[in-house]
């Protein structure tokens, strides 16, 4: 049985999830520990150690920058395998990270594959690999962006309902790269960008509220699933001021009544509880971002 010990430090609840029961998953054994910020981190790493950290970066009383900062200021963690799970993937912060002694970056949202293949490659570097794979169970690897649908479930990826097949019917003709509807948003407000696992794509924001976001997309030849992990981007306001929502796809369904709609709804939940990024939403719900009508192909 491995005696490799993990911390996983995140303020969202579905992320801490998902990424424990993937790991659980793949490592028969492995001691797991989780904390919800990393204020929470640092005094369990105080009591106890670990073999590896799988940390958020943006989080409420110590980010996940500070407590890489810290870690390394630690005599018996300088080498400690620290992997920074994050939407945040601009050069300034990739730098910052760096700076500071990050081992590796996850970025949001992430597949169980794209996970595992990081966190092996971690403990493989400090010699611990054998360890955590000592009684592991053989996984196939699908390679589905809807892998984490399985990570989180424990069973087979399952399929949402708008993208399931009718047996016997024809396969879907091959559909252009989604695009936003020029005209559906002409100032520029009630838009966003969607970044799933399978890519990045436009998206029309129908409705908003604190808890989650109504979102019209263009369907692709890549469908998105129920339970993906996602990160919604918005720009808005006459400064442009951006925000990165970290939630996932609740609920899926086609936008039209007809089964070959062009257009899907996505409800999309926040998962986030940073104050910051709440009074962001409260802002442009008082601004009145969400489209009060979308009238698809517009």
């Amino acid at each position: 049985m491995s005696k490799i010990s993990v911390l996983v430090v995140d303020d969202a609840p579905f992320i801490r999830d998902l990424v424990k029961k993937g790991l659980r998953n793949a490592f028969a054994g492995m001691q797991i520990e989780d904390a919800v910020n990393g204020r929470k981190a640092q005094a369990l790493m105080m009591r106890e150690t670990f073999d590896l950290v799988l940390c958020d970066w943006e989080m409420p009383e110590m980010s996940g920058l500070e407590l890489l900062s810290w870690t390394r200021q630690q005599d018996h963690m300088k080498t400690l395998p620290f992997i920074m799970v994050t939407s945040r993937g601009d050069k300034e912060n990739v730098v910052q990270a760096i700076q500071a002694g990050v081992s590796d970056f996850v970025g949001k949202p992430f597949t169980n594959e794209q996970l595992l293949t990081k966190v092996k490659k971690a403990l493989h570097k400090v010699g611990k690999l054998e360890a955590a794979m000592a009684g592991a169970p053989v996984r196939t690897q699908t390679g589905l962006a809807n892998e984490s649908l399985s990570a989180l479930t424990g069973g087979k990826p399952q399929t949402a309902a708008a993208s399931r097949p009718t047996p016997g019917a024809a396969p879907a003709p091959t559909r252009a790269a989604p695009a936003a509807p020029a005209s559906a948003s002409p100032t520029g407000r009630g838009q966003g960008q969607l970044r799933l696992s399978s890519g990045t794509q436009a998206c029309v924001i129908k409705a908003l509220s604190l808890k989650e976001a109504l979102l019209v997309v263009k369907r692709g030849e890549v469908l998105p699933q129920i339970l993906d992990a996602a990160v919604l981007d918005l720009e808005q306001g006459e400064n442009d001021e951006t925000a990165r929502l970290n939630g996932y796809l609740h609920a899926i369904s086609a936008f039209e009544a007809k089964p070959d709609s062009d257009w899907l709804q996505l409800t999309f939940k926040f998962v986030d509880q940073d104050a910051q990024k709440l009074d962001y939403i409260s802002r442009l719900i008082a601004r009145g971002t969400a489209q009060k009508h979308f009238v698809p192909g517009a």
